[in-house]
């Protein structure tokens, strides 16, 4: 049973009448017979009585006629869906992202691609770096931001970001004084620290700039998120490395001091599935752009 047999009955049950459906249709009387006798033979039953006279619905007829109009009307709905899908008017973005997004823009942009999409349903997952990865090669996330260059190869990715690392003390710390810290100002601190297994390349690269300070941190208290990293600072549990963007968390008891010599940089990545472009991932991807803090 094929949609065109389908729109060809719809029509002739209407009209009742070869001549006329054939017109409607814009195509002669013997294809309009031909595909009627395959569908009644694909159903199995009469569909249509004629004579000379009159063209009459069966009840097997009468009986597909509200089955073929529902048919007909979903096929026409699922097109149109496809083709603002297509247009990017419509559709779906699962989006997962790392929670330093939400003080680099990410927010507006939404707001603003919403407004202009409102017939995409957007839905956000806050997943580290690696959680996102795996979501996006099961295809359960459409676009992730992360923080790490390191992706396989069915995944591409587009560098959004590069700011610093800046200290976040708390407000009544002794060093909270200082306009710009040393990183040998640290050496004896206790630091809280996103956790290894949680983010890794994030893990080893604070590792790392303290190193280049000649120290290794003393780790007290070890996290799943960066809103997490300043709101222990702020109670007074440690001090911590930070990207420059957590300057907008804006938490109290929490203060942020740059570090002498510009050390070790944070980066953030857009990155999606490698294949046909979407057009909703490439609009939203230049919204954040658009968004980005200067």
């Amino acid at each position: 049973m094929e949609l065109r047999h389908l729109r060809y009955f719809s029509v002739l049950a209407e009209e009742l009448h070869f001549g006329r459906a054939a017109a409607r249709l814009a195509i002669s009387q013997p294809p309009l017979s031909v595909a009627i006798r395959q569908l009644e033979d694909s159903v199995g039953a009469r569909l249509f009585e004629r004579n000379s006279k009159e063209v009459r619905l069966t009840p097997a007829g009468q009986a597909l006629q509200a089955s073929a109009r529902r048919l007909l009307a979903q096929a026409e709905e699922a097109a149109l869906e496809a083709r603002d899908v297509a247009a990017g008017s419509a559709g779906r973005l699962r989006i997962g992202f790392v929670g330093a997004m939400l003080y680099r823009g990410l927010p507006q942009a939404l707001r603003a691609f919403q407004a202009g999409h409102p017939a995409v349903r957007i839905t956000l997952a806050e997943l580290n770096s690696g959680e996102q990865i795996a979501e996006l090669l099961h295809d359960r996330l459409d676009l992730g931001f992360v923080h790490t260059s390191r992706m396989p190869a069915q995944l591409r990715q587009q560098l959004l970001l590069v700011e610093p690392f800046v200290c976040c003390l708390p407000a009544q710390h002794r060093l909270a004084r200082k306009r710009v810290l040393a990183l040998d100002d640290l050496r004896e601190e206790p630091f809280v620290l996103f956790a290894r297994s949680v983010s890794p390349d994030y893990h080893e690269r604070i590792l790392s700039i303290c190193a280049q300070g000649g120290f290794r941190p003393e780790v007290r208290h070890e996290v799943r998120h960066w809103l997490a990293v300043v709101s222990l600072v702020s109670q007074g549990l440690g001090v911590a490395l930070v990207p420059h963007a957590m300057r907008r968390s804006a938490l109290r008891g929490a203060v942020f001091r740059p570090l002498e010599h510009g050390v070790a940089q944070s980066e953030a990545y857009g990155v999606w599935r490698a294949g046909p472009a979407n057009v909703l991932v490439e609009r939203l991807l230049q919204g954040v752009v658009a968004s980005l803090p200067g």
